[in-house]
């Protein structure tokens, strides 16, 4: 099992202060380095800030893109892959109109917008602008590919390592782990004899790698000064068969991922993750980014694995919409449709969910595509219905809704 990250959460000042950075990047290191002598491959080590408008000072949008390049420039200097620029906010129109203009100022920096919380409801002028937004960002490169850099959040708290979900909310920098745990399904699903099986064999394989990571990275925390937040203990997978959640749910006796059956595997997979003990932070769910899994790309290129499949997949402890490609030419009201789709079983599930949708210029639903990037698989771009909405929903209101009462 591979660390997908090690990620700081810190507000680094405005203007930066390189400091704040060096002393995170000296702890992340530690880590890495602890961790490579237990036998845990450290893919890559991170950063994220707050919201710009929460940080201490706040940032103004027109400055945003230029924070992107000095956080890009900053992480460089000290060792780090990438950084994160906290949500722009449902009310901060100006912070969700400059996301593309800070895509383009930056090469590896991501970020997102949030859209859905529990206390706002759904903006749906957030939700508008996050469609606008995508759609902007997939015209900065021919093949859209910065649109892996941003994710529109619903009900997302901050303290995932996950990127382009990443944040932090103010107070003493903190630190937290993200897995690539997708192999351990995998593992914990071959030649059992029982469900009862697979289950036990699952939640010892994660509290025994948790218990390992907590031992090793929470004193460095400690002795840096920095919060140990947690794991994000995620089944997210690689762009090989042994390694894919898709193998996982098929291996559990479905078909197709997709077809009836995927749901309750991937249910069983969600309840296991459940009833492991460890320090949780994020989402600790499952993961379902269409391009980063084979047989998930395999699945969407034969048209077995569809959009509303992948939000029912949602319900259960999916994290919602990762990684997808949609036709270029997407409409900004078909995205805002799909959106407010995503927010609202957020809200109603309480559960936080992300959509890092990707429009590839100049290609139509069953046109194949490859990019040149180790973590993607080669499919076909996935259908999405024309379906914008109207009435209520077409407006600039909030859908105010709150969690569905337990029985």
């Amino acid at each position: 099992m591979n660390i997908r990250a090690l990620t700081g959460f810190l507000d680094p000042g405005w203007p930066l202060e390189p400091r704040r950075i060096g002393a995170i990047a000296t702890c992340l290191k530690a880590c890495r380095e602890a961790l490579g002598a237990a036998g845990y491959n450290v893919q890559t080590l991170r950063y994220a800030a707050p919201p710009p408008a929460e940080m201490v000072r706040p940032v103004r949008a027109v400055e945003r893109p230029e924070l992107a390049r000095q956080l890009e420039a900053e992480g460089f200097v000290h060792g780090l892959d990438y950084a994160c620029l906290g949500p722009a906010l449902p009310d901060d129109a100006d912070g969700l109109a400059a996301v593309p203009d800070i895509l383009a100022a930056s090469d590896n920096v991501f970020t997102s917008a949030l859209f859905a919380d529990l206390e706002s409801g759904v903006t749906l002028s957030a939700a508008r602008a996050c469609a606008q937004a995508i759609l902007a960002n997939s015209t900065i490169r021919p093949d859209g590919f910065a649109n892996l850099r941003f994710a529109a959040l619903a009900n997302v708290p901050p303290g995932s390592p996950f990127f382009p979900s990443a944040y932090h909310r103010g107070g003493t920098p903190a630190l937290a782990v993200a897995t690539e745990a997708a192999e351990l399904a995998v593992d914990a699903l071959r030649e059992v004899s029982s469900p009862a099986v697979a289950r036990r064999r699952l939640v010892s394989m994660i509290e025994a790698h948790a218990a390992a990571l907590t031992r090793i990275v929470q004193p460095i925390a400690a002795e840096h000064e920095i919060r140990f937040l947690g794991l994000d203990f995620s089944l997210a997978p690689f762009p090989e068969h042994g390694r894919s959640l898709g193998t996982a749910i098929e291996s559990f006796g479905t078909d197709t991922v997709g077809s009836p059956g995927s749901l309750a595997a991937a249910a069983f997979l969600a309840d296991a993750l459940d009833q492991a003990s460890f320090r949780r932070t994020g989402f600790c769910g499952l993961f379902f980014p269409v391009l980063e899994d084979e047989i998930l790309a395999a699945r969407a290129a034969a048209g077995d694995l569809t959009i509303t499949d992948l939000l029912l997949l949602s319900t259960v402890c999916g994290s919602g919409l990762d990684t997808v490609p949609i036709p270029g030419d997407s409409s900004s009201e078909t995205l805002t449709a799909l959106l407010v789709d995503l927010g609202a079983l957020a809200l109603r599930l309480n559960k936080p969910l992300t959509a890092r949708l990707m429009p590839i210029p100049g290609k139509a639903a069953g046109d194949e595509i490859r990019f040149d990037f180790p973590y993607f698989a080669p499919t076909r771009v996935m259908l999405l219905p024309a379906s914008p909405v109207g009435g209520l929903l077409a407006g600039a209101g909030i859908l105010d809704m709150r969690p569905r009462p337990p029985s």
